[in-house]
């Protein structure tokens, strides 16, 4: 695995119903573009259809649009709900994005996060895990061979489907099944040797089985003969900081209260266990006493991930922040930057080198300084004895 930790977001994106969508799908642009310059890794884009605040429906049209404003971060589907497409349709767009973004394209796949989406096109939700399987399977084939797949259910029909072109990516661009709290995600990633995305990491019960997903990954890889690497684990959580700790406390009074009355009342997701508070203050606490995230500062931001370091037994490969409207635009952004200044370096291996250079000039100042006095005044001593000479 390698040594530098990735960091991204996952945009879902949760913006506050009733507010000009046009406004917020392009700030939700502009937001990877002001990742792509600080430079940040990755960015994930959701798709829902439904509840009136995760209002991307197509995240590889946000992603075709965001890949031509960016110079270099990468872009995911957070995750495309495999269980409503057609599966030949998912890789044929997956490759087109691959082309398009000259291989800064990922492709993440799950079964859809929210009932009421799923309701909406005839689907419970223990169907939609059924077909994330299916999906999978058949995603993985067409991409990975030249074989025909003859494939029907009562959603899907394909009779010797081909895709007429190859990933622009060699082999293949990075692909990851989503994961909450079941082994399901785990095990299909494990069998495929994909990678996996913890959406729940830092909810009680996610953050309690990293370490078993993490297993539920290398014995299905082990018993289908594939590799995972942890390098391609991605975890989730929540991170809002500032200068202090008492500016970070200020700026989540902007949108916090709305964010937990989502998951509260709105959203039929029970696995986004939030609590039962009513006050900011009490959102606060919950996020900082119960693991879900950090609201404060650098340090504790450096912690947070110290802490789920150690609870996934051998580490991951990237920490995606789960972004939210808990500030304001422009205290949501100046977020983003302290965490490329001062929580992206603590593992990416840029900290201890000048922190290092910096305690080495500090030591030899001392002798350092007289000798360099003891330079200046030579060459002084020189300039005045060839000034008495000509006089």
């Amino acid at each position: 695995m390698s040594d530098r930790l990735r960091f991204g977001i996952f945009l879902a994106p949760f913006h506050p119903a009733g507010e000009n969508p046009t406004l917020l799908i392009e700030g939700d642009l502009g937001l990877i573009e002001h990742l792509d310059r600080l430079g940040y890794d990755e960015a994930w884009i959701g798709e829902h259809h439904s509840a009136g605040t995760e209002i991307i429906a197509s995240p590889e049209i946000f992603i075709a649009a965001a890949a031509q404003r960016t110079r270099r971060i990468k872009l995911g589907t957070g995750v495309t709900s495999i269980s409503y497409h057609n599966p030949f349709w998912v890789a044929e767009r997956a490759v087109q994005l691959d082309h398009m973004t000259r291989g800064r394209f990922m492709l993440g796949m799950g079964p859809g996060s929210l009932p009421s989406d799923a309701a909406m096109v005839g689907l419970d939700m223990p169907r939609t895990r059924e077909l994330l399987e299916q999906g999978v399977g058949i995603v993985h084939q067409l991409l990975t061979t030249d074989e025909p797949v003859t494939f029907e259910n009562d959603r899907w029909k394909l009779v010797d489907a081909r895709l007429h072109l190859r990933p622009y990516s060699n082999p293949l661009f990075d692909m990851a099944v989503a994961a909450v709290a079941s082994p399901a995600g785990p095990s299909i990633a494990g069998q495929y040797g994909m990678g996996l995305l913890s959406i729940g990491a830092t909810t009680a019960a996610g953050f309690d089985i990293l370490g078993l997903h993490w297993d539920v990954m290398e014995e299905r890889a082990a018993h289908f003969g594939t590799a995972v690497d942890r390098d391609k684990w991605r975890l989730v959580g929540m991170m809002h900081i500032a200068e202090t700790k008492e500016q970070a406390y200020k700026d989540v009074e902007h949108g916090i209260e709305q964010w937990f009355q989502y998951f509260q009342h709105t959203a039929a997701f029970p696995q986004m266990a939030v609590g039962d508070g009513t006050t900011v203050r009490e959102y606060i606490d919950f996020v900082n006493e119960s693991g879900l995230g950090t609201i404060g500062t650098a340090d504790e931001a450096c912690e947070q991930i110290d802490r789920l370091m150690k609870q996934s037994n051998g580490g991951f490969g990237a920490y995606l922040m789960l972004a939210h409207d808990w500030a304001n635009p422009e205290r949501m952004k100046r977020s983003y930057e302290l965490i490329a200044r001062h929580v992206m370096p603590q593992f990416q291996g840029q900290s201890w080198s000048t922190q290092q250079a910096a305690a080495r000039a500090a030591a030899a100042r001392e002798h350092l300084s007289k000798s360099n006095m003891a330079a200046v005044e030579a060459a002084t001593a020189k300039y005045a004895s060839a000034l008495a000479a000509k006089g």
